[in-house]
């Protein structure tokens, strides 16, 4: 973990935060500043900067990672079945629209007043 990164301090307790899942590799909690009724980020406890950071040898961690969104997302309020569903969005980089330097996923989800607040689906 890093020293000054806002999500490692988190992962350690030292600032608060509403977490919903934590265990040895991950934490997840609500987004201060939600963009959807659901709003959830989820974030290895190991610091990696973002998605370009990441190997080969990555690939287990980050399955487990992408398999505990989707649980999460149906256990925090996203409607399951064709209806319903939630977007997945991990943004990479300055120029990708990465704000805090430490690889996380938004969870985002639940009826969707929200369309149009995020990037557009593709």
């Amino acid at each position: 973990m890093s020293d000054n990164c806002i999500f490692c301090k988190i992962a350690r307790g030292e600032i608060p935060a509403k977490k919903v899942f934590e265990d040895d590799e991950f934490v997840a909690f609500h987004d201060i500043n939600p963009a959807a009724p659901v709003h959830l980020l989820l974030i290895p406890r190991r610091h990696v900067v973002s998605l370009q950071d990441i190997a080969e040898g990555d690939a287990g961690w980050l399955g487990r990672m992408t398999v505990l969104a989707s649980r999460l997302a149906a256990g925090n309020g996203c409607n399951p079945g064709p209806d319903g569903g939630f977007r997945l969005m991990a943004n990479s980089g300055a120029e990708g629209g990465q704000e805090v330097p430490h690889l996380h996923f938004h969870i985002l989800g639940g009826p969707r007043p929200w369309k149009g607040r995020v990037a557009p689906a593709a």
